[in-house]
């Protein structure tokens, strides 16, 4: 880990400024140029220009950050592209849903109360948006944390080998598997190992130099352990062409990891020097490998007639519960070429590590949770005086205040509601993107996801709408000079 500094808070502090200056600061700005006959008639005049520079300007410096923050490019711009669909997709959504609902739900109250939201579509389609794209965030994190615990903790599973036997000579696999076998490892199967370098491709000759990036490089510079195999082992999954099983003719099938690094894919000829012999054959399949299963793989299998004359030695692994150390001794006793490998302790050292990051994960999350709350709540104060108005027309008219309430209840359960579920189906279907092309675990849907989404999104709506309702003298006094604005006009005199 790197040691302490003060970049991080100088980048939490720029971040923090970028974000008021592409936000906060055009809105204010503009307060500059408001007349004071506007601001005693509580008006701010024309700032639709202003208004939509300000949120481009913010925009811009908020996409900016989501690069810099992926480390890369390509990465960021998905991110961004990301959250621009979800502004748009959210944004027709809410308009369709705020549209429908006004026209076609049976209590009068609901109709008015999402009649008032169709008025301000734009704002109103703007706050479903915001809301429903900050509640997908905190649902996905709360996604991905608990599969990304789950995955981190079965990355390692209990009973994973723990110990390599290798440098078998081809007379000794009878014994060391008979010796195995009689100590309770009956399942250690012995694999073969050829030595072979990779020189080249399609005919052209592979060297470090033709590759830029260094985990190539390092790949090509050293000889590949080749095996030969009819079977497919348990952990492989062929992801392209096809398995060659029992066929004899040379042919290679290689792991989809090592085939991107070095640029082959399903067709090329890959041509391998081995102790001065030359054995070449078309890649028909590409496998994916579970490495996490600490079983013996290879990045090149080939049939047994392709490579079996050569030169080659034997590996296996397995699982030694703690105490019986003894049955390793016994064999080096026995055969004292063999090298056996204990990985115990780095097994032990990487649980470690991963309970550290977990606990890092969770605190994350907690912090996040409890920001986002706090960005969703704050999100619904701009409409607060939308509504004083209206809650002061309604008891002008002879609402009571029993009836205003009832309406604002309706249209706060709107807006909440539509926001959790538009989160919670944005959040199911990234999630299982980001399973799949990222984590490379398994997400199945999650039906408690809709009613959570939901609830999660009416909480905070409804309790700050509760919190910000004027109390009864204001809405009273409010509607006294409305009604008094009404009723002047038709006084004569």
């Amino acid at each position: 880990m790197p040691l302490p500094s003060a970049w991080p808070g100088l980048q939490g502090i720029s971040t923090g400024l970028v974000l008021l200056l592409g936000f906060a600061v055009p809105p204010l700005l503009l307060l500059t140029r408001v007349p004071p006959v506007h601001v005693i008639r509580r008006e701010l005049g024309d700032a639709g220009r202003v208004a939509w520079i300000a949120y481009g300007v913010g925009v811009l410096l908020f996409a900016g950050l989501l690069v810099l923050a992926a480390g890369e490019c390509k990465l960021g711009e998905i991110v961004v592209g990301g959250f621009a669909g979800g502004l748009v997709v959210f944004g027709g959504i809410a308009r369709v849903a705020v549209w429908a609902a006004a026209r076609f739900v049976p209590s009068e109250r609901g109709r008015y109360a999402l009649a008032s939201l169709e008025r301000r579509s734009g704002a109103s389609a703007l706050q479903i948006r915001a809301l429903g794209i900050g509640l997908m965030c905190l649902l996905l994190i709360a996604m991905t944390r608990s599969d990304l615990i789950a995955g981190w903790r079965q990355s390692t599973p209990p009973d994973a080998p723990n110990q390599f036997l290798i440098d078998i000579q081809l007379d000794q696999c009878a014994g060391v598997t008979d010796y195995l076998k009689q100590h309770g490892q009956a399942n250690a199967a012995l694999s073969p190992i050829v030595r072979g370098r990779l020189i080249a491709v399609n005919g052209n000759p592979v060297s470090p130099d033709n590759y830029k990036k260094a985990d190539a490089k390092r790949l090509v510079d050293r000889e590949f352990n080749l095996s030969y195999t009819t079977e497919l082992p348990s952990d492989n999954r062929v992801v392209g062409g096809d398995w060659y099983g029992t066929d004899a003719k040379p042919q290679v099938s290689i792991e989809e990891e090592l085939a991107k690094i070095i640029h082959v894919k399903l067709g090329d000829t890959m041509r391998f020097d081995v102790a001065g012999m030359q054995v070449e054959g078309p890649v028909t399949s590409v496998r994916k490998v579970d490495w996490n299963s600490f079983k013996v793989n290879f990045f090149v299998l080939m049939p047994p007639p392709s490579i079996s004359d050569l030169p080659a030695t034997f590996i296996t692994s397995f699982h030694l519960p703690p105490g019986q150390q003894g049955l390793i001794d016994g064999l080096i006793n026995k055969y004292p070429s063999v090298t056996a490998i204990n990985i115990t302790p780095i097994l032990a050292q990487i649980q470690r590590v991963l309970e550290q990051v977990i606990g890092a994960v969770q605190f994350l999350f907690v912090f996040t949770l409890a920001a986002g709350v706090l960005v969703l709540y704050a999100a619904l104060a701009d409409t607060r005086d939308e509504r004083v108005h209206e809650s002061a027309l309604l008891r002008a008219f002879g609402a009571s205040h029993k009836q205003v309430r009832a309406v604002q209840t309706a249209e706060f359960v709107a807006v909440g509601a539509l926001s959790g579920l538009m989160a919670a189906l944005g959040a199911q279907g990234i999630g299982w993107v980001l399973a799949s092309h990222v984590f490379e675990f398994q997400i199945d849907f999650n039906p408690w996801l809709v009613p959570a989404g939901i609830v999660a999104g009416g909480c905070p709506v409804f309790g700050r709408g509760r919190l910000d309702e004027p109390a009864p003298g204001a809405v009273a006094a409010r509607a006294t000079i409305v009604a008094g604005c009404l009723i002047a006009p038709h006084k004569k005199g």
